[in-house]
């Protein structure tokens, strides 16, 4: 792929390229599923992260989503409206808020998670079992790649 004028059908691409673009083109379709079902994206994961880790800050809870602060108070914003979550002080510093999420949240993640859970596992079900894990140990190694670079790159910018 050194030559950038000709560009070579998917099924010539290097295995990374290959990763790129089906990870690229995964998120806008998983999306639009969870869309499908009345819950926002974000307001879907979000509800599953409060399920684990109930009484997150809004910025935590807005890195762990890789998604703005501003995206993660819009989401919550209807979320509490709809009395799926609740904003409260942090009883260590009252100037900050926790995330809590509500029975009514809790109902309504039972009620979305098995649907979507089998729209988007159709989805991935593309690996045959043979392949399974060379795949998985492959998107591991990727990924310890990228949040190792990342590190790097934050130490270089503390450096400087």
């Amino acid at each position: 792929m050194d030559d950038l004028t000709a560009f070579p059908p998917n099924s010539d691409w290097p295995t990374g390229h290959l990763f790129a673009a089906a990870a690229r083109l995964s998120m806008p379709v998983a999306w639009r599923i969870i869309g499908q079902h009345g819950i926002s994206p974000v307001g879907f994961y979000l509800l599953r992260l409060l399920i684990v880790d109930d009484g997150l800050r809004p910025g935590e809870a807005a890195k762990r989503l890789v998604v703005t602060p501003a995206t993660i108070t819009s989401v919550v914003d209807t979320l509490e409206r709809n009395g799926h979550v609740r904003r409260e002080r942090s009883y260590r510093d009252r100037r900050g808020v926790m995330l809590r999420i509500t029975d009514s949240g809790r109902r309504l993640l039972a009620e979305k998670s098995q649907p979507i859970s089998r729209e988007l596992a159709r989805l991935y079900d593309v690996v045959d079992e043979g392949d399974e894990e060379a795949v998985r140990r492959f998107l591991i190694n990727l990924i310890e790649r990228f949040e190792n670079h990342s590190h790097e790159e934050e130490a270089e910018g503390d450096r400087a």
